[in-house]
């Protein structure tokens, strides 16, 4: 923990150099010792120091200074920092002043000029004062600051990559937290400038863009060699074995991420079928694990950054970055996963990040607390989110159109969610339409079997409806199949345009696509099994693929 800080203002440079030598001789170990002659500037200092969540355990000011007296200035401090301990210099003519100031200002103690010997008249009324505060202090928060609406769908965006990018922060409702109210009153931030974030250095971003936050917090470093062996595109499961093994036998590799690390696995509150976790984990924590053993190994991860585009010359491939270098490697492995389906609905567009979510959405739970939520979805995604919220809603309802989970679910959660009385399962039926005024409130649901349609309050809605792939930027001649999905190895030649574009006397390796050099895992490829696990073993396999082609070109 950071020393706290003993702040001293004093308009005399020969007084403020003899308070400071004693009170450092003293205190100097256990306390910061900041000092000033410029109560102006000590107000200035205030502000930057609360940003950076600096914790001042104490204040000794001179009483007459020319820009402001030390009453005065205590009394602007105490606003910014409430529970330090208050000490006026005073001189004898002074008194008067320093006696009224304990009612104004609620003084702790005057201190005559004077001190010597510090060891009689300074000390013990230091200690005693400061003994009094650490009994009192409880520490604040020391990290990111997130001040905004909660139902913002840009709040809801910061929120969520800090979160999936495992940043620990702390999130200020503006509706609801005083506090956030003195972070944007102390940075005179008007309400319309928000999502505010509050960095532990003490700076500022208002209505940030994500890249904005990345560059801030270093998540976004720049690429370091001039051709990379092998180049991920996609940080889930797929990607992130990928860079793993690529990584730990020698290839230099780099991964790009266009959100967050983890891609849906990641935001899973619960994986329980994963080989040897027998308690289960959470996605962030595996994602945390994943990362961390890919950087050790000697990956680099770019993040959060959109590829456009691959283009391929003289057996190199030239990665078309959304903003930033063209980045050139010899081989590509793209990992990209899926997204979910947008739920077409009356009214879902005009609440999506307001009360309703596509995905876990971990972050906004809290905010359901004690309130009606729904998901909508059969599958294992959707069942864990379910178990997870129920921990903090009065009730959560699945919605479903088939008469049971049992079709799309694993068994081992469908007992679970058995077992959890707060959970109900809506079979055969759909939601119609989402209303409400600034934010999600009710939802309309029809029964697909009798037509019977019901109105209920819902302060969250979870969607879940099955994915896409995530291959729309793809520019190059690689087959993808009817749904999107990319076609590797053989079933690539049952494609009529396959012979046009695969000019090598070799059939494709297994996870291959139709261009020489670039291979496709996980749940972007077509015939994957949704499975991390699975994901995971086509990542790894990617690897020793990229071998053989290596060495072959």
């Amino acid at each position: 923990m950071e020393r706290p800080i003993i702040f001293l203002i004093d308009d005399d440079p020969q007084v403020l150099r003899a308070i400071t030598r004693d009170i450092k001789t003293k205190f100097g170990k256990e306390y910061k010792i900041l000092s000033t002659t410029s109560a102006n500037e000590a107000l200035e200092t205030f502000t930057d120091l609360k940003n950076s969540s600096d914790v001042i355990a104490m204040f000794i000011s001179d009483q007459r200074m020319p820009e402001m007296e030390g009453v005065a200035l205590l009394e602007k401090a105490i606003k910014v920092f409430p529970t330090a301990k208050r000490v006026l210099l005073t001189a004898y003519s002074d008194t008067d002043a320093a006696i009224k100031a304990i009612n104004d200002v609620q003084l702790d103690y005057y201190l005559m000029k004077p001190w010597d010997p510090p060891e009689e008249k300074l000390y013990p009324v230091i200690n005693d004062l400061l003994e009094d505060w650490q009994s009192d202090y409880i520490p604040d928060f020391k990290g990111i600051k997130v001040v905004g609406y909660q139902f913002s769908p840009q709040s809801h965006l910061v929120k969520d990559y800090l979160a999936s990018n495992l940043v620990p922060y702390k999130w200020f409702d503006i509706e609801k937290n005083p506090e956030a109210q003195d972070i944007i009153n102390l940075n005179k931030i008007a309400t319309d400038q928000l999502p505010l974030v509050v960095f532990d250095d003490g700076a500022l971003l208002t209505q940030p863009t994500i890249r904005a936050i990345a560059e801030k917090i270093g998540a976004n470093p720049q690429i370091t060699n001039d051709i990379y062996d092998v180049v991920i595109i996609g940080a889930g499961p797929a990607g992130l074995a990928a860079a793993v093994y690529g990584a730990s036998e020698g290839l230099k590799t780099l991964l790009i991420e266009r959100k967050a690390p983890g891609g849906q696995a990641g935001t899973s509150s619960r994986i329980e079928n994963y080989l040897g976790f027998p308690a289960g984990l959470s996605g962030a924590d595996l994602t945390r694990r994943a990362i961390s053993q890919a950087m050790r190994l000697g990956a680099e991860f770019l993040s959060p950054q959109a590829v456009n585009d691959i283009k391929q010359k003289d057996g190199y491939k030239t990665i078309i970055l959304d903003d930033g270098p063209e980045i050139i490697s010899r081989a590509v492995i793209i990992t990209t996963g899926v997204d979910y389906r947008k739920l077409e609905t009356k009214g879902v567009e005009n609440f999506t990040g307001a009360g309703i979510y596509y995905g876990a959405a971990t972050t906004e739970a809290s905010a359901c607390k004690d309130k009606e939520v729904y998901v909508i979805g059969g599958g294992n995604s959707a069942g864990q989110a379910a178990v997870y919220l129920s921990k903090f809603a009065k009730n959560v309802y699945i919605v479903i159109r088939k008469d049971s989970l049992s079709y799309t679910m694993s068994a081992y959660l469908i007992q679970q969610i058995d077992n959890i009385p707060n959970i109900t399962v809506l079979p055969d039926t759909e939601i119609i339409e989402a209303m409400g005024d600034n934010s999600l409130e009710q939802l309309t649901l029809l029964n697909v079997k009798t037509k019977e349609t019901a109105t209920k309050d819902a302060a969250g809605l979870y969607i879940f409806i099955g994915a896409k792939p995530y291959t729309d930027w793809i520019k190059l001649d690689i087959l993808r199949d009817n749904k999107g999905f990319i076609e590797t190895g053989r079933d690539l030649r049952v494609r009529d345009e396959f012979g046009r574009i695969w000019k090598h006397k070799r059939d494709p390796f297994l996870l291959e696509t139709s261009c020489p050099g670039i291979f496709a895992a996980g749940d972007v490829r077509s015939g994957a099994m949704n499975r991390v696990a699975s994901a995971v073993g086509e990542g790894s396999m990617a690897i020793s693929f990229v071998h053989k082609y290596l060495a072959e070109v």
